[in-house]
This record gives C-alpha cells, structure tokens and sequence, in this order.
C-alpha cells in the first residue's frame, strides 16, 4: 500500500498595517527675562574664565548676601570650638585637685575662683591649655608639664624614704605582758608536744580500748542535784580550779558562788547596775572574774569583797575568759573589740579590733599563746598573743559565732554558732574538719573536757545539752554524739534552772551554757 503524498500548507493572509502615532509639536523654549543692574553697594568683582588662561571670555559672577556671609561665619566658628573641644578632650589633664591647682599655679593662673568646685577647675584648666595651644604657646605648657613632672617624682622619693609603720605601737606593759606569755607559752608547748609524741611511740598505749572506756564512761552520765540558782535566767557558770566552788551568773545583775557538792550558797555579789552575762573562775586562784551589761567587769573574792574593776567597753559585755596563766583577762563585748587586762595592775593592756560587728566570745590557747574571737559577723578569729598579728581566721558559719573552745590538744577548736551547727577545726591544716549539727535551734556555748579533750560539751536554745566525745584514732577523730536532754553529769549542774519554779530540775526553756569540773 502506497502512503499519501503530503498536502501543501494554507495560504496566510496578509497582516493589516499598524497606524503611527501623531504628535503634538513641541512648544518653543521660553527665553529669560534681560537680567536687572546689580547694584554697586551689593556687587562683587567679576572673575573670568580666560583670566587664568591668558584668553578672553564671558565672565562669571557670584553674588554673596548679608545672610550668607553671617551663616558661612557662624559655621567656621562652630567648627573651630569643635576642634578646640576635641583637642581638649584628647589632652591629659590632672584629675587630682592639687595637681590641678599646682599646673595652674605654675601656668600663672589664680588657681581658684570664688564659688568654684574642683570639676569646674579641672575645666577652666583644660580650656586654658587648649587656649594656648592654639597660641603656639606649646613650649610653655611643656615646662608646665616638665615642673609637675619633677614635683611628683621629688615626692615619690620622699614618700620611699619615709617608712610607716603597719601596726599601731603600744605601750611597755603591754610589751612586757607580749613577753611574759612568751615565756609562759614555750614551755607549756614543749611539755604537750613531748607528751603527745610518748603516747604516740608507746606500745602499750590502745586507742580502741581507750574509746570504749571513754564511750561506757558517757554512757553512765546521770542528773547528779538540781538548784535553783536566781529568779531570773541564768547567762553562765563556772567551777573554781578545785571544783569546790560554783559561781553562777544571772540577768538580775546578781553573781552567786555555790559550795560543791552540797549545793550550799555561800556568797552572793552585789555591784552590777545591769544584768550579769559571764562569770569566770580564775585558774590560778579562787578570784572569780565577771561581765555586765553595765560595760565594766570586775574581779571578786568568793567571799564578795570586790578587788578591781575593769572599765574601758563602750557598750555591753558577753563573756570573759581568763589567761591560763591567771595574770590576764579577756573580754568581749558589743563595741566590736575584745580587750586584755592586767589582773594585778586592773590597766588594759590591749584594745584588739579586727571584727565587723559585736564580739561575742573569747577563749585562750591551753599554751597560753593564742586567742581566739568570735563574734555577730560569723567569723572566729585566732590571734597570737606574743606578738599581735591575726593567725587564721574562721570562715564558715553562716549566722553569727556564740562560742569558742580550745582543745587540750591544742591544735583543735570548736565553734558554735545561730546556724545550728558546731564544727571543728584543725589549726595545723588552716581548715574546718567536722561539721555536726547537733541542735535543733542556736548554739549558745561550746567548750572541751580541760584535762584530756575526750568530750566536748554544746549547750542550744531547744532545751537540750549534748556531749560530743572526741577519741583520736591514728590521726583521724570520730565523734561520738550522745545526747543529753535534761540529765547530764554534775559537771553541768547550776546552768540550766531558770528559777521559773521551785522543783525545777535542770532544764528550763534554753540552755546558754555551761561548765566542766576539773
């Protein structure tokens, strides 16, 4: 089958043609007016072209109106004061007022003004030298510059030469005193370390065996007697060296001396004009020392003749403490100081500050060679007493720090503070070692066992007294926490009545502190 031969195409028609646009005719330029005749006064010179070119031309002119001259002037001088400020700003100029007032002394300008203040000065200062720098009067502000320059390295050498002390100079008893507990110190120290090294080497020392007998001997803690010690609440007890004698401290202002173990009041002193907060046993006799609110501390005889009165505090006491020595006291008190006295003597040797807020407590080294401070900042410090610096600070508590004790050790301390926790620290490695939350509520008091440090007594404000006993285990402590509520040894007793009713037994609603017998 043969295919179909192929159709030619259609035809196209012709395209019809497209119409051309009409114009409008454009409308002539218009021709300006012939220019008016400038004026004489308000013409300016004509300039040509063909001046510079050697060649002749149309000329130009410019007109300049009153206004514009007056413009283009206030416009340079804008730019000028521009300038002026920014080299102003960029020039060194002395910040100090005397410096300001020498550079202009030496610029021979008054070097102050009525009513002028020191920035003002420093201004009029820095105007002036840019004043004469666009005088190209440079040389003189360079021998301005060289004069100031040579005064301060003349006083510099001065101020090198000079050599102030750091430290504020005392007196010769106070001296005298920084070297008795020297030699009172060294040899105590001596004597603790040798022993401690004895025990250490002995072979027949067991330290297991002197824990259990430590913890069985806690264990047998009993309520012993029960007093009443004032009608008010008691602030502080403390043994005589022999526990013979209690003395007991009260809000009534009156101190109370107890014959032990009978529970027999033997002497009553009277002489605070506000309430007791301290009382303290001197080691070396049966001399008692105490603190008022009335800012004074007084030395007394059991018998109630009072011997010396320490007055100095500018506001109330909180405790006191004894030197080991008995030579010296120490108190605290709420002017932000803690201060040394002489016993015998009844001056005061040192007024030591260091504390941001009121000074609570106090306590001294078994060595008699250090102190420790703790106050309302939460801070404890430890000072020495031979020569005066701060040796280690305690930081830790976060409420203020109500107690302070030193371990017969000697290289342990124990603070108790608002923050509900007593910790313990190592002097040797500058750093806090334990923290025991013992209470519940504040701790008022905290003090080590005299003798050995095996127990370790807190007293709180929920009621309660607890014993912590410390037993050393290869160079490591474990604390052993018994607590005591309402019965404790009679190493506790007179502390705690409150005086509220006549069977009251040791307790009460707080308990502020308390006192071991030797």
């Amino acid at each position: 089958m043969e295919n179909p031969r192929p159709q030619p195409p259609a035809p196209t028609p012709p395209m019809a043609p497209l119409p051309v646009p009409v114009h409008p005719p454009i409308a002539p330029i218009p021709v300006p007016p012939p220019r008016a005749p400038i004026p004489a006064a308000a013409s300016v010179a004509s300039t040509s072209a063909s001046a510079a070119g050697g060649g002749s031309g149309d000329e130009v002119e410019y007109e300049v109106s009153e206004d514009h001259r007056a413009a283009r002037e206030r416009h340079e001088r804008a730019v000028q004061e521009l300038l002026q400020r920014r080299r102003a700003y960029a020039m060194a100029v002395p910040t100090n007022d005397s410096a300001v007032r020498a550079r202009l002394r030496r610029l021979g300008e008054p070097i102050t003004l009525f009513g002028e203040r020191e920035m003002e000065r420093r201004d009029r200062l820095r105007a002036l030298m840019v004043r004469l720098e666009a005088n190209g009067q440079v040389d003189r502000l360079l021998r301005a510059q060289e004069d100031d320059q040579a005064a301060r390295a003349g006083e510099e050498e001065e101020e090198e030469q000079i050599q102030y002390p750091f430290f504020t100079e005392g007196t010769q008893d106070l001296l005298n005193a920084r070297v008795d507990i020297a030699q009172y110190s060294l040899p105590r120290a001596k004597a603790r370390i040798e022993r401690a090294k004895r025990r250490h080497e002995d072979p027949d020392e067991d330290p297991e065996a002197e824990a259990d007998l430590v913890v069985k001997q806690a264990g047998e803690f009993v309520l012993e007697c029960s007093e009443i010690g004032d009608d008010r609440p008691l602030t502080g007890c403390s043994f005589s060296r022999d526990a013979s004698l209690l003395a007991t401290s009260s809000w009534s202002g009156l101190i109370k001396v107890w014959s032990m173990p009978q529970i027999t009041k033997v002497a009553t002193l009277k002489g605070h004009t506000e309430r007791a907060t301290d009382v303290a046993f001197s080691p070396a006799d049966n001399c008692l020392a105490t603190a008022s609110a009335d800012k004074t501390a007084k030395l007394w005889k059991p018998d109630g003749s009072l011997l010396v009165s320490f007055d100095g505090h500018l506001d109330r006491l909180a405790r006191l403490a004894f030197h080991p020595s008995g030579k010296y006291l120490g108190t605290a008190s709420f002017d932000k100081t803690w201060r040394l006295w002489d016993i015998n003597t009844g001056k005061e040797l040192l007024l030591q500050e260091g504390h941001s807020r009121s000074v609570y407590g106090v306590s001294f080294h078994p060595d008699g060679s250090l102190v420790a401070s703790c106050g309302l900042d939460a801070y404890t410090r430890v000072w020495d007493l031979r020569s005066g610096r701060l040796f280690f600070t305690l930081r830790g508590h976060v409420k203020p720090v109500l107690g302070v004790s030193f371990s017969p050790n000697g290289y342990l301390v124990a603070t108790g503070s608002e923050d509900n926790f007593c910790r313990i620290w190592d002097l040797r490695k500058r750093e806090m070692l334990y923290s025991i939350p013992a209470h519940k509520s504040l701790i008022s008091h905290v003090k080590f066992e005299p003798q050995e440090g095996y127990y370790l007594a807190t007293s709180s404000y929920d009621t309660k007294a607890a014993v912590s006993l410390t037993i050393h285990l290869f160079n490591f402590i474990a604390y052993f926490t018994t607590q005591l509520i309402l019965y404790i040894h009679s190493i506790f007793s007179a502390l705690v009545s409150s005086g509220l009713q006549a069977n009251q037994k040791f307790g009460g609603p707080r308990v502020e502190g308390y006192e071991f017998g030797y």
